[in-house]
């Protein structure tokens, strides 16, 4: 287990947080300096589900996050590299759930106190894992320009091979759009205006169907943002991480 102490907090990489299907599933840990017990993020990196990293895909979060107080798990899970796999890494996302519950002594962080956060394809399958059964152990949300709603996407970001087989009743199944419930914990949605993979209008229709059941969503706008961390970064688009934090600061805070 390498650790690495850096000018913010400590790295542990390349923990095994479970396995499925013989593969090895693993992540890297993001510690702060400061004394705990620290709120979690579980951070799932994008990538059409098909690709992604979660070191390169998601670096930009990171600092800013550790340095806020919260310990940051970046992890990986099984690529949609056949068809029966479209779908199966949201039970990846709960499982790194429970491994963070159950090891949160050990990382000094709350277990009552857990987010999820996903980028892309990865805010898909952290939405879908909240709105299922890992829901009553997570108190919030944050997914960056998600796919939402897979049966109005459609072909513009399901990868190629899957597209046909995969209309219908299974994208209606996949869709985040399609679980929503008054129960929910809360969602902030934080999307480009400018985003030509995945429109806007996937974040403005799925916060305004979370609140239509009274449920609770905030969905900041990126103007002139596109697809992409990166793209932020180099176009100098990164307010949202404060305001992103101190959404997640609130919703953490005792008795929220």
């Amino acid at each position: 287990m390498p650790i690495h102490e850096t000018t913010v907090g400590e790295v542990r990489r390349s923990l095994e947080y479970g396995r499925a299907g013989g593969q090895s599933l693993q992540l890297d840990a993001f510690l702060p300096k400061s004394t705990g017990p620290f709120p979690a993020v579980i951070i799932v990196h994008g990538g059409g589900w098909v690709a992604g990293d979660r070191w390169l895909s998601v670096e930009p979060l990171f600092r800013p996050l550790v340095e806020a107080g919260f310990a940051c798990f970046s992890i990986s899970y099984r690529l949609a590299t056949q068809i029966w796999l479209f779908g199966v890494a949201i039970e990846d996302v709960e499982q790194a759930i429970r491994y963070v519950r159950a090891n949160s002594q050990q990382f000094n962080v709350n277990r009552d106190r857990i987010v999820l956060l996903g980028e892309s394809a990865g805010g898909q399958l952290a939405a879908m894992a909240a709105l299922g059964n890992a829901g009553s152990t997570v108190k919030a949300v944050v997914a960056l320009y998600a796919p939402t709603d897979l049966e109005q996407l459609g072909s513009q970001m399901i990868p190629e091979p899957f597209r046909q087989a995969l209309q219908g009743m299974r994208l209606r199944e996949l869709s985040p759009i399609q679980h929503v419930r008054n129960t929910m914990p809360p969602f902030l949605l934080i999307h480009g205006t400018a985003d030509a993979l995945t429109p806007f209008e996937q974040s403005r229709n799925m916060c305004r169907a979370i609140r239509n059941v009274g449920a609770q969503c905030d969905l900041l706008a990126v103007k002139g943002g596109g697809h992409g961390l990166r793209r932020w970064e180099s176009a100098g688009l990164t307010s949202y991480k404060r305001l992103m934090i101190g959404w997640l600061e609130k919703r953490l805070a005792p008795g929220a």
